[in-house]
């Protein structure tokens, strides 16, 4: 039996608040850069370990940072003064059985296609990658050679996610895709990649604060930095107008200043911050649902990098979201749901120490949908090990 609890949440459901704040940290931002590399690293290894021994091995790479480098921009273009550096942290299997992983030229491999992949003005190559990935301690290590059936958690560690979305964070999300999109970037070249977004909700109005760096080589003079400034922000508002029932303002790259030259416009060498300004750490970005819900209760764990399949703070965390999406969308009368996860280390990762389930009812009473949530909960549970193999191939995103 596992320890389900489910109950009535007595709150405010998210869109009848006055105010609701939400970001998200784009493609090229040097916090998502690095939870996106860590964990692209995480589903590599995995991948080696599975088709090698037939198992993942133990690894958590979630300690990753990218040191800003130094540029010297240009209209017409800049030029690179100092390489960015990536740097890869925490544990992983280097020896299976006599046979060796080579784990820190899988982790700048990685690095590099992802780098050729996302960000068009980045070269791989010039970046400086330093690996600090060690062998793990010995007492997680064993977790992997025990041959239980499931996995034990190898952290005492809690998780909470939510359903539905909220207009504000759809909006907020898809905009973001929608400025990073291939086609976007066919018609705007000089739109850059590390573009953040900061929304608020005041009532039905929406304010939507977007910084979109414009590569310097598309950018001739001041006067064309600002017509182009001004496309974008027209292409902005006419996305937002067509996609939100709410009321949209745009503002794009507000610390701008006209006959300031250089310091008064938002240029880039290669579309990303972490060239000279901006330096990245995991788990300063985006939740595992893509955005920072800043009204909304959220997990402390950084997700990108840890193993799939025994480190809770990866799986309860993608998880606890999954269950939420899976109880709003197949059991009626709800309005909104939160389901919080806690494990208990060492114990399987089906039996959590607790689910619980906290619901806002449109219509009727939580007896009335009590055993539906809990039947949800129970096959999720019941499928997941199917979960973390999903997780452990890369097919659900984590930022």
């Amino acid at each position: 039996m596992r320890n389900i609890v489910i109950e009535e949440l007595g709150a405010t459901a998210i869109t009848e608040r006055k105010v609701e704040i939400v970001e998200r940290k784009g493609l090229g931002h040097p916090d998502y850069i690095c939870d996106s590399i860590m964990n692209q690293v995480s589903v590599r290894l995995s991948g080696e370990y599975m088709e090698r021994f037939g198992a993942i091995m133990h690894h958590n790479i979630d300690k990753g940072m990218l040191v800003a480098g130094e540029v010297k921009t240009k209209f017409g273009g800049g030029v690179i003064l100092k390489p960015m550096r990536i740097i890869f942290g925490d544990r992983a299997t280097f020896n299976v059985e006599g046979e060796a992983v080579d784990v820190n030229n899988i982790a700048i491999d990685v690095a590099k296609l992802w780098f050729r992949e996302n960000l068009r003005f980045v070269n791989p190559d010039s970046i400086h990658y330093q690996v600090e990935i060690s062998q793990g301690s010995a007492e997680l290590t064993d977790i992997f050679k025990r041959k239980d059936t499931m996995l034990g958690a190898n952290d005492t560690s809690a998780a909470v996610g939510y359903a539905p979305m909220s207009p504000t964070e759809n909006i907020v999300l898809e905009t973001e895709k929608f400025l990073n999109s291939p086609d976007f970037k066919k018609r705007f070249p000089e739109s850059g990649e590390d573009i953040k977004i900061m929304g608020l909700r005041e009532g039905n109005k929406l304010h939507l604060t977007v910084a979109d760096p414009l590569i310097d080589m598309f950018i001739k003079s001041e006067k064309e930095y600002f017509r182009k400034r001004d496309e974008l922000l027209e292409e902005i508002k006419t996305y937002a107008v067509e996609n939100t029932p709410l009321r949209p303002s745009i503002y794009l790259n507000t610390l701008d200043r006209p006959g300031r030259g250089m310091g008064g416009i938002y240029v880039t060498v290669t579309g990303t911050s972490a060239e000279d300004a901006d330096s990245g750490q995991v788990g300063r970005g985006n939740r595992v649902n893509g955005i920072i819900p800043l009204n909304r209760p959220v997990s402390s764990e950084a997700a990108a990098g840890k193993n799939p399949v025994s480190h809770v703070g990866k799986i309860y965390n993608v998880l606890s979201h999954r269950i939420a999406h899976e109880i709003y969308s197949n059991v009626p009368d709800i309005r909104e749901v939160y389901v919080w996860l806690l494990s208990q280390i060492g114990e399987p990762i089906d039996l959590p120490r607790v689910a619980a389930a906290q619901v806002i009812m449109e219509r009727g009473s939580l007896e009335s949908v009590e055993k539906e949530i809990n039947e949800v909960i129970d096959k999720e549970f019941s499928n997941i090990q199917e979960f973390c193999m999903e997780l452990a191939y890369g097919k659900i995103p984590v930022c």
